[in-house]
């Protein structure tokens, strides 16, 4: 049966011998050539932790609506940051069957970026009845940035550059974003509704951290494939930063949701992204590859974008969140 690679990062992680990092490197080079998709374990964050977001989380998303709207994403401001109600996210035009709460890197209003009121960036939303929330989702904000520039590392060696290839550029200050997604239980009849609709992730990677009721369906050359929960783990997928970096080596994979297990089902996914004032043009010795003939999903060329990656992501953002747009941009 066709399914997803399961890669132990462990000697990424913790530091190995070349040949064990050259090893973990040649598994994610086959896996993003591949499907853009693997499964990560051996990545050392605490099965507490995720328990505990697990729990907290729950937590939130059984307050009222007047509750959960005290942090709605519009008290956020040009941070982008707190909840919003079923359907209010848009993918492709059309709205996702999922609530969730937006965070990203903490910075308060001393900060440079915000006192220049820099869009998407600045202080958490965290709601004052889950007050342990905040400790959590700073917690595991750090632990996941560890994770990511340890994978990087991997993807690094992959394309037979330095080890810190990433960690010394691009990701040296990362954009980093986090939602804790909601999916109320959907009919397993309504065939033409999405929890989340056909996408690609915008950066560099994804780490996905998913409870057990699945739902996450990847988009690969040969099928759509089913990523279920596998113990232990987080999924991971390249973004459309990483497709551009390598010319289309690697190529960032559609994926979708669908949650029909008839359970609420929530995921976790962390995005690990170039720095906002970063370009991204291809790494060097990495001209188009030709796909024969193939573009991509959404017939976007990735190669004929020109300035900074926080101008993609405003873009990208902008259309999953019209109205906000509209009032804070």
């Amino acid at each position: 049966m066709d399914s997803l690679p399961v890669i132990a990062v462990s000697p990424l992680v913790r530091g190995g011998a070349r040949d064990a990092l050259v090893g973990v490197a040649r598994e994610i080079e086959h896996a993003c050539r591949d499907s853009g998709f693997f499964y990560v374990r051996g990545h050392g964050v605490p099965a507490e932790l995720l328990e505990r977001l697990d729990r907290l989380s729950r937590a939130f998303f059984d307050l009222p609506e007047a509750d959960k709207m005290q942090i709605a994403m519009a008290r956020g401001g040009r941070a982008w940051r707190g909840y919003f109600p079923v359907g209010a996210e848009l993918t492709s035009g059309r709205p996702d069957l999922k609530e969730g709460l937006y965070f990203g890197t903490e910075l308060d209003e001393t900060d440079p970026r915000v006192r220049a009121r820099v869009p998407l960036h600045g202080p958490n939303l965290f709601p004052r009845q889950v007050p342990e929330l905040r400790t959590t989702v700073l917690e595991y904000l750090d632990a996941l940035t560890g994770v990511a520039q340890a994978v990087l590392r991997g993807v690094a060696l992959s394309l037979d550059l330095d080890a810190d290839y990433f960690a010394s550029s691009y990701t040296a200050d990362p954009t980093i974003l986090f939602r804790i997604f909601h999916y109320p239980p959907q009919p397993p009849a309504d065939d033409d509704s999405w929890g989340v609709g056909e996408h690609t992730d915008y950066g560099l990677l994804t780490l996905l951290a998913q409870d057990d009721n699945g739902g996450l369906q990847v988009g690969t050359p040969r099928c759509w494939l089913d990523a279920p929960p596998v113990p232990g783990t987080f999924v991971c997928n390249i973004g459309d930063m990483l497709d551009r970096l390598t010319g289309g080596w690697y190529r960032s994979t559609p994926h979708r949701v669908r949650n029909v297990s008839g359970r609420e089902r929530l995921s976790y996914p962390f995005f690990f992204d170039p720095d906002f004032t970063a370009e991204v043009p291809p790494l060097p010795g990495r001209a188009r590859v030709d796909a024969a003939g193939q573009s991509r999903w959404d017939g976007v060329d990735l190669q004929a974008f020109t300035g900074m990656y926080g101008d993609y992501l405003l873009g990208k953002v902008a259309k999953v969140f019209p109205q906000l747009r509209d009032d804070v941009l």
